[in-house]
């Protein structure tokens, strides 16, 4: 680790992480976090859409699990295909309920040297739903009117339409 100025501490980041798993854990839920992939995050890069990848850290889909103070280590089946998951902490964007979307959003790591600059602080999230992967949009000045179906026509089914689900955070 870099050295780091007595007035800063170490970062905050590894232990919200940690305290956010166990009471996912504690509650029933299954902790997910959403990683920020760049240099020296090793995780099945088939799985990776736009830099980021969502992980199911649940005790149930992991082996040797170890939430570090540098590195998120594990192993864990992906197509069926077990495979060896390592994370720098710093790049872990993310960690919420899968079953209610809590947890805590974090900055995205730059690519140049993310953890020589001033963390900046996590962000409580009191609700994460899935989106699409899409970039967000900028708001309409005005809300849209979603259009009537026809009488005779089942309404369709609330979701992402065939896209990975990913983060999108909800005030």
């Amino acid at each position: 680790m870099a050295d780091i100025p007595d007035n800063q501490g170490t970062s905050t980041r590894p232990y919200l992480l940690r305290a956010l798993h166990d009471w996912c854990t504690d509650n029933g839920f299954t902790p997910y976090v959403a990683v920020y992939v760049g240099p020296g995050v090793q995780v099945p890069m088939e799985y990776v859409k736009n830099n980021e990848i969502v992980l199911n850290v649940g005790f149930e889909a992991t082996s040797g699990l170890q939430l570090g103070n540098e590195f998120i280590e594990f192993k864990a089946r992906f197509g069926g295909v077990a495979r060896e998951i390592r994370v720098p902490v710093d790049h872990v964007v993310a960690i919420y309920a899968r079953e209610n979307g809590q947890g805590m959003a974090f900055p995205v790591p730059t690519e140049a040297g993310a953890s020589s600059e001033t963390p900046a602080e996590p962000t409580p999230i009191r609700g994460l739903r899935l989106a699409s992967s899409e970039p967000p949009a900028a708001p309409p000045s005005t809300p849209p009117v979603p259009p009537v179906p026809p009488k005779d026509t089942p309404p369709e089914p609330a979701g992402p339409a065939g896209g990975r689900p990913a983060l999108k955070r909800v005030k």
